[in-house]
């Protein structure tokens, strides 16, 4: 799954390559709230801040998971939205 390769490039510090594949995954699946967070913060560890917070909101705006959403605006809020 695309989704644990992108976490594992996370874990090996290639972020660009775990964007690469969270950019994938909502490509095909846009409700993936989990590639949000995720992305998010990969976008956070380098240094894009603006984009995460993109992020932060497609996830809340896609996902159907209110605890998901919560998750999202939580991570958006930290940034100071």
């Amino acid at each position: 799954m695309r989704y644990g390769l992108a976490m594992e490039y996370v874990k090996a510090g290639e972020f660009e390559q775990a964007m690469d594949e969270f950019a994938a995954i909502l490509e095909r699946e846009p409700s993936y709230s989990a590639a949000y967070f995720h992305g998010g913060q990969t976008l956070e560890k380098m240094g894009r801040i603006e984009e995460a917070r993109e992020y932060y909101r497609r996830g809340i705006a896609h996902s159907a998971d209110p605890h998901a959403r919560s998750e999202l605006q939580g991570a958006l809020d930290i940034l100071g939205e």
